[in-house]
């Protein structure tokens, strides 16, 4: 690809007047997008957890860049109850809601459980994110052109549905790779059922799916590769990429006008481990329409989130101006 065509931020918009959710805004390729965000004019919310790494890249971005509108927001996407509180606050302050980058994630960690009983990995990174949606779906459907872009990983593609052991109750059957990588195959397949249903009820808003590549910030998250990356330092450079590259699919995504509802963005290099970001595929079992519904219904049920149906959310689309 010749280098004048590759996507990078000096393509991006001016962004005043836009609202951006930025789930894990606090550090690796949630700061970097949310950095960009701020500095193109968007109102941007770091929803994160802990609230003095919030606060503190609040103040980073700010330092930088003076003007920015950007705050911190409370979020923990292991607790149901702070989900549907963030979605209260939000949703009392603001009227609309143009991008909602879901980032935020947990990675390989050891088996245990949410505030509500999920497994960690599918609770945070997928169930967290599938509440908040739902919860903020007004916001959405209020916004043209509104996007919710959610960061998935290639590792879907090792990713298993498995219905009857969705939780892997007591650790039954659990590994850490299993459980992530069915996490990142869960964002994908609620990725493409989310934009079906948005093109069913003529919605005027996208759901696109990024991954970020290998990224030098993500062998950061999980012990083990903190060690790695000093023993192996010089490979890792080699086949990583900064954080802030890492984080150009999500932003290509959130403002790209070339962009399609269920498109898929990854780097551009050998393997998309690395490189600028360009429409990828993802594998045959993110596109199983039956895993979809089959999904969309058990997170539903398990996060007590329900979504309005096409038929309604249709007629109330119709029913306001856009």
């Amino acid at each position: 690809m010749r280098k004048n065509n590759r996507w990078d931020i000096s393509r991006m918009p001016d962004l005043t007047g836009k609202v951006v959710i930025v789930t894990g805004g606090n550090a690796g390729i949630g700061f970097q997008a949310a950095r960009v965000f701020a500095g193109k004019g968007a109102d941007t919310i770091l929803a994160c957890r802990n609230e003095l790494k919030g606060l503190k890249a609040v103040s980073k971005i700010k330092k930088r860049i003076p003007e920015a509108r950007v705050k911190y927001m409370h979020l923990d996407l292991a607790r149901l109850h702070s989900i549907k509180h963030f979605a209260e606050n939000f949703s009392r302050d603001y009227s609309r809601l143009d991008i909602l980058l879901n980032n935020a994630g947990v990675i390989l960690v050891p088996y245990k459980t949410t505030s509500d009983g999920f497994e960690s990995q599918i609770g945070v990174n997928h169930l967290g994110h599938f509440a908040l949606t739902g919860l903020l779906i007004d916001s959405i459907v209020h916004t043209e052109g509104a996007r919710v872009v959610n960061v998935s990983s290639k590792a879907h593609r090792k990713g298993r549905m498995d219905f009857d052991n969705f939780h892997y109750p007591a650790g039954k059957g659990f590994s850490r790779i299993g459980g992530y990588t069915r996490s990142k195959l869960a964002n994908l397949l609620f990725t493409y059922e989310l934009d079906r249903r948005f093109r069913e009820a003529r919605i005027h808003a996208l759901a696109v799916a990024v991954h970020p590549g290998y990224s030098y910030t993500d062998f950061g998250r999980a012990f083990v590769f903190r060690i790695l990356r000093y023993i192996f330092y010089p490979v890792v450079v080699t086949v990583t990429q900064s954080s802030a590259r890492g984080a150009l699919p999500s932003l290509r995504a959130a403002v790209d006008p070339e962009v399609q509802g269920g498109d898929f963005y990854g780097p551009d290099g050998r393997g998309e481990r690395k490189g600028f970001p360009v429409r990828v595929s993802s594998n045959g079992a993110s596109h199983n329409k039956e895993d979809a519904r089959r999904l969309w219904e058990i997170s539903e049920k398990l996060t007590g989130v329900e979504y309005l149906d096409a038929s309604v959310l249709d007629t109330k689309i119709n029913s306001i101006s856009l």
